[in-house]
């Protein structure tokens, strides 16, 4: 039974739609109603078809073949004058389709994932709430190395923004005026005094830094689900610690 509150894949919410539209067409028979008429049934199998349309535009795939047979699929499910056992075969045809060829990946909630997208969006900054919503769906499509890389790009620009904060970010600039590399930030905060970080910040941050490199410039380094989650603690304690230095929480 899908709770109310479940968010469904593309996918998921097709299939949903198809068994409703079968529900609609049986109902309809039952009581001598024609769903193409301005009635109940008309007008609901109207609105499943459309949001039929938009569920399947969400879904991706490699062959054009099977987005042809999914579309004429889609087609007898929810047209008003398809036969009752066209709609019935079709119908089940659809459910087996989106369930092997088709079958999504679920949609993350947003606080899944590495770090809570509500603290990033408490900020009011888009951008670091842009980077937590790759990073973790990154995380839960099982993407370990673009999650890793994400990740350090919202420890960096958590820096920055600690910095900025506490109007010091001359301190990781260089002669240029540009901001300095990863290892050197993490370095300036480590030893910054209006920061003062805490005991568990200053030892996560060097590992974060570590597994975020390797996972972009290790060339035979390939990020596993153990190697994010094990940073997954340390990437919370720092940023959330970092983002209230710089006022944003």
């Amino acid at each position: 039974m899908t709770s109310p509150n479940t968010v469904l894949s593309p996918s998921e919410r097709l299939e949903k739609l198809a068994q409703e539209a079968l529900g609609v067409a049986k109902k309809a028979k039952r009581h001598s109603k024609s769903l193409g008429g301005d009635n109940f049934y008309g007008n609901k199998l109207a609105t499943l078809r459309a949001d039929a349309t938009n569920a399947f535009s969400g879904l991706s795939s490699s062959s054009a073949g099977d987005t042809s047979t999914i579309a004429e699929l889609v087609e007898v499910v929810f047209s008003a004058i398809s036969e009752k056992k066209a709609r019935a075969a079709a119908v089940q045809e659809l459910c087996y389709n989106l369930r092997t060829t088709w079958k999504s990946v679920p949609v993350p909630q947003e606080d899944e994932g590495i770090f809570p997208l509500s603290i990033l969006t408490q900020t009011k900054r888009g951008y670091l709430a842009t980077i937590g919503r790759q990073m973790n769906g990154c995380f839960t499509s099982g993407w370990y190395d673009a999650a890793a890389v994400m990740m350090r790009r919202l420890i960096e620009i958590s820096i920055i923004e600690a910095f900025e904060g506490k109007n010091v970010a001359n301190k990781i600039r260089d002669a240029d005026g540009n901001y300095l590399q990863l290892t050197a930030l993490i370095s300036r905060t480590l030893s910054e005094p209006s920061l003062a970080l805490s005991r568990n910040a200053k030892t996560a941050l060097p590992g974060l830094r570590d597994v975020g490199h390797m996972s972009a410039h290790g060339r035979y380094f390939t990020a596993k689900k153990e190697d994010v989650e094990s940073a997954r603690p340390g990437c919370r304690v720092v940023v959330e610690e970092l983002l209230h230095h710089a006022g944003l929480l």
